[in-house]
């Protein structure tokens, strides 16, 4: 199925969250609502990058862990990571142990300190925003890329960033709301 599907409980969601779990919860509470502030953002921008090949659901089952390790996400601590930190970050089976994530994950929270004297990183996402969302009807027709987070990518590179590419801000664009990412016929569309 490609379409909003009706799960157990009568309600028309996006197929991938029909049942119930760690993926429909993410997607009834989370998916497509807007965050605020830095930690926030910071966040949603390193489980991205660490999703990346990997399936959503092994990152929320990760999440609570990742929250830990990376001092909720709190941009100061995560730019003073040294060598020490990303030892114990690589030997910490709880999280997703990529060594280039672990390096990006600080590499961004350094990059997201400098961006405080030019409004921040909520400030930059956020005039990302497309005017409008597309409105798919089925996943095929889920666009993976768009002309903003395509501008994102380059934006958040020439400050600095990494694990940046467009496939992944868009996903993060769709995250944090700043585009509805629900089907046409799930119950959370334009909610």
């Amino acid at each position: 199925m490609t379409g909003a599907v009706v799960g157990e409980d009568g309600v028309a969601r996006c197929p991938w969250a029909a049942a119930p779990g760690v993926m429909r919860a993410y997607h009834d509470d989370e998916w497509g609502r807007r965050v605020h502030g830095e930690s926030a953002y910071l966040e949603r921008l390193t489980l991205e990058a660490f999703q990346s090949g990997l399936s959503w659901a092994t990152i929320l089952h990760k999440r609570p862990a990742f929250r830990e390790v990376f001092a909720g996400f709190d941009a100061e601590v995560v730019a003073g990571f040294d060598d020490a930190d990303r030892a114990r970050l690589m030997g910490d089976a709880r999280i997703v142990r990529n060594r280039a994530k672990i390096e990006a994950a600080v590499t961004n929270a350094r990059a997201t300190l400098a961006l405080r004297e030019h409004g921040g990183l909520e400030q930059l996402v956020v005039g990302f925003a497309p005017e409008r969302s597309p409105a798919p009807a089925t996943t095929d027709e889920v666009p993976t890329t768009s002309p903003e987070s395509l501008a994102l990518s380059k934006e958040l590179k020439r400050r600095g960033f990494a694990f940046v590419g467009p496939t992944t801000m868009h996903a993060l664009l769709e995250a944090i709301g700043l585009l509805d990412p629900h089907l046409r016929g799930c119950h959370r569309r334009a909610a």
